[in-house]
């Protein structure tokens, strides 16, 4: 792996292991994504995507349908899985999540104790009001390109990160699930 420029030294991303496994699923239709604002948890007060912990036995697209039902009332037709995110925190559980987008769903986005959605054009992303590496990844994602992308934080600033696209995170995704 080549220096970052910064010269932080990353984790051993071979060795690494998680605290939490997640998921996040962006519904989008047309020039517009369905985000909300998080009303508790990892990144209370901040927007993003639907998403949380897997449950024991539940694979991460399952987790993704049930974390949108949760959230928002809505059912995911049509998850499509984009991308992983490794996270290396300093002050937070570390957390590998897999990332779904989807653009059909029964149901009608509601507000619960977790989540109040709303409707946004995609070229009207609020990514200052989102953790600093969803503008990394989320533009391709909704494009429907694959992703994997890893990312020390130091608090809620990035100081190291490796982000590749297309076939480059295919290519990992398939060594990671060979034996």
């Amino acid at each position: 792996m080549p220096d970052h420029p910064n010269k932080i030294t990353p984790p051993d991303w071979d060795q690494w292991q998680p605290e939490i496994e997640a998921t996040l699923l962006f519904v989008h239709q047309g020039s517009r994504v369905l985000l909300i604002e998080k009303l508790r948890g990892i990144g209370m007060g901040k927007i993003n995507g639907p998403g949380g912990k897997i449950d024991p036995g539940e694979t991460p697209g399952e987790c993704a349908i049930r974390e949108v039902q949760e959230e928002l009332h809505i059912t995911a037709l049509d998850p499509v899985k984009r991308g992983e995110l490794w996270f290396s925190m300093s002050n937070l559980p570390d957390i590998h999540c897999h990332v779904y987008t989807a653009t059909q769903f029964t149901g009608t986005p509601t507000a619960t104790d977790e989540a109040i959605p709303y409707w946004c054009e995609i070229a009207d992303i609020p990514f200052e009001r989102m953790w600093e590496d969803d503008s990394y990844w989320l533009p391709q994602a909704l494009k429907g390109e694959t992703f994997d992308a890893r990312f020390l934080f130091e608090e809620e600033k990035i100081l190291w990160d490796e982000v590749v696209f297309g076939e480059e995170s295919a290519k990992l995704w398939k060594k990671r699930s060979e034996p």
